[in-house]
């Protein structure tokens, strides 16, 4: 039982780490960075690891992003809730075309909705110069190119026999 929970620690170290350097690769869009590499990161640890594990490594991941100067306060919310929802959904129905797709909503509309008041109340953004729904259209592009590189990644690993490898041992944990 040790070994497992050290194997799962060990991935998402790595996973986190994937995601921080990955974080070199973002482009700015209407006062967000996005980087799509941590929406792919969330979805392999939400299919390899569960829900606990993928929000997680979001928030360790967007924790030293930050220290590091990489990203800004929204990587939390545009990380956080697409990788606790699209977790939740590959735990109870293992269905991979759902799963990405809980990761694009609750990334774009849960996350976004949620950037407004870091936005207004942690960064200083005037309540006149941004509207509640500003950050959708820019979580929305990240995540959806971060879940297509998922998915290509899973398509990858399926045909490896990995993601057997990973159920199996969710299985034995539980």
């Amino acid at each position: 039982m040790k070994t497992i929970k050290t194997k799962k620690i060990c991935v998402a170290g790595i996973l986190c780490a994937v995601a921080v350097v990955g974080s070199l690769f973002s482009f700015p869009i209407f006062g967000s960075r996005c980087a799509p590499v941590q929406h792919m990161v969330n979805v392999l640890c939400a299919i390899t690891l569960g829900p606990g594990y993928g929000v997680g490594v979001a928030f360790a991941a967007s924790l030293i992003r930050n220290l590091l100067s990489l990203g800004s306060l929204m990587a939390f919310p545009g990380s956080m809730f697409g990788a606790l929802l699209c977790g939740i959904i590959y735990s109870r129905t293992k269905n991979i075309p759902m799963t990405l797709l809980g990761e694009v909503f609750g990334t774009a509309v849960i996350g976004g909705l949620c950037a407004y008041p870091v936005a207004v109340l942690l960064m200083g953004q005037s309540v006149a110069d941004v509207a509640f729904y500003a950050y959708i259209i820019p979580f929305l592009i990240s995540t959806v190119g971060g879940s297509l590189l998922a998915a290509i990644l899973i398509g990858a690993l399926k045909k490896t026999g990995t993601l057997n490898y990973f159920d199996e041992q969710k299985r034995r944990t539980n």
